[in-house]
């Protein structure tokens, strides 16, 4: 993969693949609230619950019959989504389809699919909706390619639902007064190739004074930029917020690095449905508010230690 991982705006940025070892338990069904039938649409092999859940009547009918909504999903981004040591997908994107579920009566299934191609999924109906750390953006909204200006497709609409930007890190203990981009000048930062951290890196490069040369070494994947700052082969190291926020929090045990100053370059995350799709839409965005509301959002976001990317509302296409 290619470009940031940070804001995901267009197919050449990279996504940053890690692995972790953290499960998400619970079923996304809920159970008992009604009697199990046959499921038609699958030739009487699966099973679907008649559900009393809060807000199933707002779904369409289509998909309360399936009792499923299937999720496009580029699952190799820890925090937001990924497999764990034993293929299970978990992550901040699974855990809060599991709460929406349960606003909703029925099940998210997460479909791996490479990111470039979420939207063309969704557009031919392969998927009800992308959900994957995908930015909110108008060029997206509007069914725009970003890099050529040129309409690709109806576009979608987005239910915001986190906010991520860029951040720095240090070696927890050791932050060395860096806080903003201008501390950087006279240290050596360590970043994934071809990302918007390389990028601002190479920025602020240019900005930093005579004799404070700010030194930056760039590698494949943000695993060896940790292993560098880790090993004490540089000052700070750049990533997505998300990203150094787990790395903060799991890293040697979380004893590794701290995540210093405030993000930049920060984007909402939305969840995407086809443009057709407004009753879709509509029940996610309610689904949404009732879990930011009943305290669950909040939850599942301090689990995964990314606080700071917490929204207060569900807002529809607040990408600029």
């Amino acid at each position: 993969m290619t470009a940031s991982s940070t804001r995901r705006t267009t197919a050449a940025q990279s996504r940053i693949a890690a692995v972790g070892a953290i499960a998400v338990a619970g079923a996304l069904l809920l159970t008992g609230c009604g009697d199990q039938t046959k499921d038609k649409d699958n030739g009487g092999s699966a099973t679907k619950e008649s559900s009393t859940a809060p807000l199933a009547d707002k779904l369409p009918q289509a998909i309360r019959d399936k009792g499923v909504v299937k999720v496009g999903s580029d699952i190799a981004y820890a925090p937001v989504e990924f497999k764990d040591e034993a293929g299970k997908t978990v992550g901040i994107d699974p855990d809060l389809a599991d709460a929406l579920g349960k606003q909703l009566g029925v099940k998210f299934e997460f479909e791996n699919g490479t990111f470039d191609t979420l939207l063309t999924g969704l557009r031919s109906k392969r998927y009800d909706l992308a959900m994957s750390a995908m930015t909110d953006t108008k060029d997206r909204q509007d069914g725009v390619d970003s890099e050529t200006g040129k309409k690709v497709g109806e576009g979608v609409d987005f239910i915001d639902y986190f906010t991520a930007g860029v951040s720095i890190y240090t070696k927890q203990g050791d932050d060395q007064g860096i806080k903003t981009w201008e501390d950087l000048c006279g240290k050596k930062l360590v970043v994934q190739r071809n990302t918007v951290s390389h990028d601002l890196a190479k920025a602020q490069a240019k900005e930093c004074p005579s004799g404070k040369k700010l030194s930056i070494e760039a590698f494949d994947n943000d695993q060896q930029a940790q292993t560098r700052l880790r090993s004490g082969g540089a000052d700070a190291g750049s990533s997505d917020f998300p990203v150094a926020a787990y790395a903060a929090k799991t890293s040697g045990g979380g004893k590794d690095f701290e995540v210093v100053g405030e993000q930049v370059e920060a984007a909402p995350y939305g969840i995407a449905v086809a443009k057709s799709n407004t009753e879709l839409r509509d029940a996610l965005q309610a689904a949404l508010e009732a879990i930011i509301k009943n305290g669950e959002y909040d939850k599942i976001i301090a689990k995964w230690g990314v606080e700071a990317g917490a929204v207060k509302e569900a807002a529809v296409n607040g990408g600029k």
